[in-house]
């Protein structure tokens, strides 16, 4: 039986996975963001900037509220899919760097491209970088992810998984 957070007495519970799991996906996208904000593998254009041109945009912060609602949602999948395993550090982190390379996968080399009329699933500097930020975005979500489990694990008449 999940663990839940009860908004008030007659409102909807909230899995708390999946609150620790949004929490956990901020911190692993402002790292995230923060590495496509200072990368520049294709003619000097910062990789945030290419995220904005999801929407038609070359403003940075528009790819910073892009990139940001897309690291909400998957560290809420995070949370919901995996969080149940991430409590401890060591599998925290294995399983937000694979996580992080699932993310890589289907989101840059194949959702992104494809939606910028760019070749899917291929490997160049821009993919390559993507890589290593995706795996920041992992190994600081499962780090995230199991303080805040170890931490509320401890704390008396919460809920601790």
């Amino acid at each position: 039986m999940a663990t839940t957070l009860r908004v008030s007495p007659t409102t909807a519970v909230i899995p708390v996975h999946a609150v620790w799991g949004a929490a956990a996906g901020l911190v692993g996208g402002v790292g995230f963001g923060i590495w496509m904000s200072v990368s520049r593998p294709m003619a000097d254009t910062a990789m945030i900037t290419m995220v904005a041109g999801l929407l038609g945009s070359t403003n940075a912060f528009v790819g910073w509220l892009i990139h940001l609602s897309i690291a909400l949602f998957a560290g809420i999948g995070f949370g919901v899919l995996v969080g149940q395993f991430a409590h401890k550090l060591a599998p925290a982190v294995v399983l937000g760097l694979a996580y992080g390379a699932v993310w890589w996968t289907v989101g840059a080399l194949w959702i992104m491209p494809a939606n910028m009329g760019m070749p899917v699933f291929e490997w160049n500097e821009v993919t390559s970088s993507s890589l290593g930020g995706h795996l920041v975005f992992g190994l600081l979500a499962g780090l995230t992810f199991s303080c805040i489990a170890q931490v509320m694990g401890k704390r008396p008449g919460t809920a601790g998984g």
